[in-house]
């Protein structure tokens, strides 16, 4: 099962000094990188690494953080009013730790497209083929993992902003529990719906990271997630490529000790997403209501925005209603006795960059809704969701597989995720369309 290229070792398996090499060399890279992969908004310069727990792991938050020194654009040309509440200290919290901050990476405007598409900034642009996208909107997190420049990434997820981009880029995600990890002072989107959580490029490298982020009041450690149900109708939904992948990484949870059964389940989700569009759109209209005249965001998105202020009160009221009783249903229904289930994070392959642009001919807006077609649904459940690489389709791009477990078996999660990863290396390679701009690729 494990890919014959080269091991890209974890994080904790380093030794000092090799952590130290990488920490003191993640600017320098991120900055070669960044005229092919438009990753980051702005680099921290002259930060040294300090000791601490974390041993200078360089690491790197989407630009949608308020900070008493950083204003953030959250993803508009300028640094901007984008709605944030309070600061944020989950970045002091980093440092205090030891780790050390790159840079702040780019994402749509107001994270509220999928693909990582950016009229302002341009794109984030795919480290394993540039003509492809990132996904989005942890788009830049994605990339600067991927690449190398960061090992471990802040990022949202409101409706599949951090397992998309995951999907896209070969790496590893984690979509908490809703709540477990404090919003204050980041930009919102959909309220009800919108977690903070990250990227890496395994579950390991980020177990440390998970540990301090979690409130106090979070889920503890231990759990495992020993049964699990394939979701059969959502693997026969995705491309062949998708779903061949896929269906390895199934292989490989089943060699982990988890018992493995069947269910189809797509209308139970479909069910659900109607009220995550609901939610989404009525939230982020209510959100961000002023932008929806702003000349400096693109139309489609003013668009976007105004399509959620036709959705009233009361209709958005229902859906927010309806969510324990959902949850309730679907783990009756769908979870039965099982600890999470399992489908993939996208039913598409990663699509072409022109597919997902409002000004080409080639602009698709049902790819755009296919990106999160299965993701969206976890976010009105508030159930913790991760997203591990499980190989590579017809065209050499990544492909993920999504776990969902029951609210609070987030460490759980994480920990198959790491069974997983101990017996593959699909999160291991460097991606290609970098790899020739790197003088040493053992760095990460």
């Amino acid at each position: 099962m494990a890919l014959a290229v080269a091991r890209i070792p974890d994080w904790p398996t380093l030794d000092a000094a090799m952590r130290r090499k990488i920490s003191f060399t993640a600017t320098e890279r991120a900055r070669r990188l960044e005229p092919r992969l438009n990753a980051f908004v702005a680099l921290e310069e002259g930060l040294v690494p300090v000791e601490g727990q974390f041993g200078g792991l360089p690491y790197a938050a989407k630009d949608m953080f308020r900070t008493s020194s950083h204003r953030p654009t959250g993803g508009l040309a300028t640094a901007s009013d984008v709605a944030i509440e309070g600061e944020t200290d989950l970045l002091a919290r980093l440092d205090g730790a030891g780790a050390r901050r790159v840079g702040f990476t780019g994402l749509p405007e107001l994270a509220y497209e999928p693909s990582g598409y950016n009229h302002g900034r341009g794109r984030v642009r795919n480290p394993w083929n540039l003509d492809f996208v990132a996904g989005g909107s942890s788009s830049g997190s994605a990339a600067a993992v991927a690449s190398g420049s960061a090992v471990v990434a802040l990022g949202s997820d409101t409706a599949g902003s951090l397992r998309i981009p995951a999907h896209c880029c070969g790496i590893t995600a984690w979509k908490p529990t809703y709540g477990v990890v404090a919003s204050t002072g980041a930009m919102p989107l959909a309220p009800s719906l919108d977690t903070i959580g990250l990227l890496a490029r395994s579950a390991r490298d980020m177990r440390e990271t998970v540990n301090l982020l979690i409130t106090d009041d979070g889920p503890s450690a231990g759990g495992t997630i020993a049964h699990a149900r394939v979701i059969a109708d959502c693997f026969a939904a995705a491309e062949q490529p998708v779903r061949q992948a896929c269906l390895q990484g199934v292989d490989c949870i089943e060699a982990s000790d988890t018992r493995l059964e069947t269910r189809a389940a797509r209308a139970d989700i479909e069910a659900v997403d109607a009220h995550a569009l609901v939610i989404l759109q009525a939230e982020a209209a209510r959100v961000h209501r002023a932008r929806t005249q702003d000349p400096n965001i693109p139309a489609v998105l003013r668009k976007r925005l105004a399509k959620g202020l036709v959705i009233d009160d009361a209709a958005l009221a229902t859906s927010l209603a309806m969510r324990e009783t959902l949850a309730r249903d679907f783990l009756a229904r769908v979870f039965g006795a099982a600890d999470a289930i399992i489908l993939p994070v996208m039913a598409i392959r990663a699509p072409r960059a022109l597919e997902t642009d409002p000004a080409t001919d080639q602009f698709s807006p049902s790819t755009l809704y296919a990106l999160s077609r299965f993701t969206r649904f976890v976010n009105v459940l508030g159930f913790p969701a991760i997203a591990v690489p499980v190989g590579f389709d017809d065209r050499g791009l990544p492909v993920a597989l999504q776990v969902v477990g029951r609210r609070g078996a987030d460490r759980a999660l994480l920990a198959l995720g790491e069974a997983v990863q101990g017996r593959s290396n699909w999160h291991a390679r460097m991606p290609d369309a970098i790899v020739d701009a790197l003088t040493d690729v053992t760095e990460l």
